[in-house]
């Protein structure tokens, strides 16, 4: 197995790109929760040792190298919310996460070097796709932890708020716990109410009541 490198970002530089972020967002499966983005700008003279992917990494690494990427990097972080999945779906809310994402960044990007296949809407500068590009790229592997992190601590938060569903563990994903407490507590604002799982639960709710 190959780590992620810096060429990808090497080979872009020229006069004109000098700021290459790269982007990916987490949280595209989950029945409940945000999903979220993460752009990041490495130092070339600061880069932490150890990234990679975020899910070739244990938590105790990710949390290790989350607080080094925040001090040695450019961040932008976005979340989009569940109101905004349910209108416009999953991938459209991912895509647009990585936008927002983008523009958070302190001082503008050059380039921006995309996770997966598919270029957000209305990027404000020039962009490339590239497939697996957290386990090839450090910009996009130093993001996907970030954004890992970043959504799984909020995971972890509403936990809290609504115990019972496992999110601190599950961070949202159909798991067996996560089932029984929908069939034992229902629904809450958090769940994604367009995602089938979801959607049939309150349509045999309402087929019930009516």
């Amino acid at each position: 197995m190959i780590d992620p490198d810096i060429e990808h970002e090497i080979r872009l530089v020229n006069p004109a790109i000098i700021r290459i972020a790269g982007i990916d967002e987490v949280g595209r499966g989950p029945w409940a929760g945000p999903v979220t983005a993460c752009a990041v700008v490495l130092d070339p003279s600061s880069i932490p040792d150890g990234l990679n992917d975020s899910k070739a990494l244990t938590a105790r690494k990710r949390e290790l190298l989350y607080p080094l990427i925040l001090e040695n990097a450019d961040v932008g972080l976005a979340h989009v919310d569940v109101e905004v999945i349910d209108e416009i779906n999953i991938l459209q809310a991912s895509l647009l996460a990585m936008r927002l994402a983008l523009e958070k960044l302190a001082s503008p990007a050059d380039f921006a070097l995309i996770d997966g296949n598919k270029t957000p809407a209305h990027m404000p500068c020039p962009s490339q796709t590239l497939v697996k590009g957290d386990a090839r790229c450090l910009s996009i592997a130093a993001a996907s932890i970030v954004a890992k992190v970043s959504r799984d601590r909020l995971m972890v938060a509403l936990a809290q708020q609504h115990p019972g569903y496992g999110w601190e563990t599950n961070a949202g994903y159909g798991t067996k716990q996560h089932i029984s407490a929908l069939n034992e507590l229902g629904v809450t604002q958090h769940h994604r109410r367009s995602f089938k799982p979801i959607h049939k639960m309150l349509c045999e709710e309402n087929f019930s009541t009516s």
